[in-house]
């Protein structure tokens, strides 16, 4: 077994690394001593596993808050990302069009490797890729409590740089109460939620709860299929001054791919759902697709956090978590040389087609920690974060069309990375209307990587982030604020691939005003986010799907955001964002026909000047919501040399969500009827797509234009859905 880390001798392996932590569980419930609960006090506690990475009121940092209580209307299926998209500079897309399985967001034009997610204060970026795979925690938002969604460079946080937004979630914490809820939901393309939730309720200072949840779809696109299974248990111990938490959490899916998009301009106009992934030719020249085309992972979560009130002045929290995953996606290969894996040929042929299968075996373990100290007028808080992550990939030839092959590895590599930061945050009332906000952070990086597409990798980048901003407090309804930030970022490991592997920099400031009123709350700031050496999308694939990325030398994101809450009457609410922004890469160089011409200031791909979105709720009955939900996004380009071709289609689409809460309270509480109406138009839409340019046959040069691809999504479909509480 592998070896995971060495605790005084003592080796760890994947089996025992859990028994490791519950161990250490068993000794803090043996170390606290029973006493009377504080409810204030535990309240307040529950939210140190994120306050130490969260920004607060009056911080000078440009965020959304999202409760529970906004996702659960429509939180019937689609993934978190999903849920999310009507949130300010946020647009999504999804690969089988309807919102299930692999679904994607950008925040301000920066894509989910550019977007730190953590959750409960631990890292959830991969560590390698840098992307986030929700996927892989299906029905995750049935077990959150809060999400927290920062712009920018943000506060300090624990994992990789923030490059565009930060995302924090925190998970469900001990319920006083105990309960039972039973939730499924049905609609298009044979989507289906099964849900079942628990929880015993505090007795005796501890309470347990938890949910197992399955996940079924055909997907709006040719046989994108996906199958999932997910769970959340969580084990309290609480007191007046204490609470541990021990969470377990995790999934299993099943997907076919749907990551190749759409190329012909036909079939984007007459066949809009169809999928070229698995097709091949058989032996009598018919078109065949091969029914194993899939991408099949596990991934599973352990967390053990200790939050403890020392005094009036002093709290703290540790964490110790470990990941565990492991997948591989299936691709059936037309006309592959034997030699390319490793293989003998069969009497005289030196091709073949063939199924191979591409594996990821990862984990990921390390500790969180802060320790904040508070006053009335100062609050300094010491935190950080030290983290290993220990990847291999591999990959197997399991059949040819001439014989199967005993499994052999055609490749095996690994990716070893360790990430340490240390951080100091200081917010400090210089007068009863003035707050000073100090965030310095020291992260270091050390990567080791072998591949057979890039020559053997063994960095150590090492990054100082200072952040610094004022909050000013005009009255009791208005303030305002002014925050300047640097972030730095090393590259991925698909970065060292195009051999764009330089670390970037980017300088952010942000100028906002907050207006707290008692029929309206108003928000609205200006950002100036200034890059060195970023990595933008070039909108090119690689032969996995992925998006391949260049620096692109200096660049800059200027834009303006403004979001709202407005109670027009007591029974309808506005919420309406708007972001108008200005993204370019200044003095942008590209080959043209063997030359290398400054093509000047061009747009960053991927990044569209205005995003519109909206909330419309109408409260006509006490437990009766109903909702009109809007999202416009502007027109973008795919890559980053203005080519007309490469340009992505405006589109406005519009949700209705209806919520009925039926109080019973005799043996079950209450019934709650949910429906949401996606893309009610029926607007016919791409939401994403790629780009790529490529060498002319005749001349060899590189020439401007090239080939487009697009991700269609679904048009008119819904969802049903009934949750029984008890």
């Amino acid at each position: 077994m592998k070896t995971l880390f060495t605790i005084q001798g003592y080796k760890a392996t994947r089996s025992s690394a859990f028994l490791s932590l519950f161990v250490i569980f068993l000794g803090f419930f043996s170390y606290a001593q029973e006493t009377p609960i504080d409810s204030l006090k535990i309240h307040e506690l529950k939210e140190v596993t994120v306050s130490a990475i969260r920004a607060k009121d009056k911080n000078p940092i440009t965020f959304t808050n999202v409760t529970k209580e906004e996702i659960a209307p429509r939180n019937l299926g689609q993934d978190i990302t999903v849920l999310l998209s009507y949130a300010p500079s946020v647009v999504t897309t999804t690969d089988a069009g309807n919102g299930v399985g692999y679904t994607y967001m950008r925040v301000r034009g920066s894509d989910g490797s550019r977007i730190n997610v953590t959750l409960n204060g631990i890292p959830f970026n991969d560590s390698e890729s840098q992307g986030t795979f929700f996927v892989n925690l299906p029905d995750f938002a049935s077990s959150l409590e809060s999400v927290q969604l920062q712009r920018g460079v943000g506060a300090s946080t624990n994992g990789a740089g923030a490059f565009g937004a930060s995302l924090n979630m925190q998970t469900k914490s001990y319920q006083e109460k105990s309960f039972a809820e039973v939730s499924n939901s049905f609609g298009s393309f044979n989507t289906r939620k099964h849900t079942l939730s628990f929880g015993t309720g505090l007795h005796n200072n501890f309470e347990i709860n938890g949910r197992v949840s399955n996940i079924a779809s055909d997907g709006y696109i040719d046989r994108a299929s996906t199958d999932m299974f997910g769970y959340f248990f969580n084990a309290n111990y609480v007191r007046e001054t204490t609470l541990i938490k021990a969470i377990a959490f995790g999934g299993k899916e099943k997907t076919y791919q749907a990551w190749n998009g759409l190329e012909d301009p036909y079939k984007l106009k007459n066949d809009r759902t169809f999928n070229s992934a698995g097709m091949y030719t058989d032996e009598l020249g018919n078109i065949q697709f091969y029914s194993n085309e899939n991408d099949n992972y596990s991934q599973n979560h352990f967390q053990l956090h200790w939050s403890e009130n020392w005094s009036e002045n002093w709290v703290s929290n540790i964490a110790l978590h470990y990941t565990m995953g492991k997948g591989y996606f299936e691709q059936y290969k037309e006309d592959q040389k034997f030699s390319s894996y490793n293989l003998p040929s069969f009497e005289g042929n030196a091709k073949t087609d063939l199924v191979r299968k591409r594996w990821l075996d990862n984990d990921f373990f390390g500790t969180t920690f802060s320790l904040n100290y508070k006053t009335q007028a100062t609050s300094v808080l010491f935190g950080g974060a030290v983290n290993r992550y220990l990847g291999k990939h591999y990959g197997e030839v399991v059949w040819t069309q001439y014989y199967v092959p005993n499994p052999n590895r055609y490749y095996d590599n690994y990716g070893n990375k360790d990430d340490m930061n240390a951080y100091i945050k200081l917010s400090q009332n210089l007068t009863s209307k003035l707050n000073l906000y100090v965030d310095l952070q020291y992260r270091m990086t050390f990567y080791k990587a072998t591949s057979v597409k890039f020559a053997d990798v063994n960095d150590t980048f090492k990054f100082f982030n200072p952040k610094v901003g004022l909050n000013y407090q005009l009255d009791d309804q208005n303030s305002l604020y002014g925050y300047a930030g640097i972030a730095n970022k090393e590259p991925r490991r698909d970065d060292y691939e195009s051999e764009a592997n330089k670390p970037e920099r980017l300088y952010d400031y942000e100028l906002g005003w907050k207006y707290n009123g008692e029929k309206a709350k108003i928000s609205a700031n200006m950002f100036y986010m200034n890059y060195e050496d970023q990595l933008v999308l070039t909108g090119a694939l690689n032969d996995v799907g992925s998006q391949i990325f260049t620096n692109s030398g200096k660049s800059y994101r200027l834009g303006l955001e403004v979001e709202s809450v407005i109670a027009i009457t007591d029974k309808i609410i506005l919420s309406p964002n708007v972001t108008l922004s200005e993204n370019k890469n200044q003095d942008f160089y590209f080959e043209i026909d063997g030359v290398l011409r400054d093509l000047g200031n061009t747009d960053i791909a991927f990044s569209p000047s205005i995003i519109l979105g909206n909330r419309l709720t109408f409260l006509p009955i006490e437990n009766f919501e109903f909702s009109i939900l809007s999202k416009y996004v502007g027109e973008q380009f795919m890559g980053n040399i203005d080519a007309k071709s490469s340009k992505l289609d405006d589109y406005f689409v519009n949700d209705l969500n209806i919520s009925y809460d039926w109080k019973i309270n005799k043996g079950i509480k209450s019934i709650v009827f949910s429906g949401l109406v996606n893309n009610v138009c029926d607007l016919e839409y791409e939401s994403n797509g790629f780009f790529y340019t490529y060498d002319d046959d005749s001349s060899g040069n590189i020439i401007t234009y090239g080939g487009t691809g697009y991700y269609p999504q679904a048009g008119i479909n819904f969802l049903l859905g009934v949750t029984l509480k008890f």
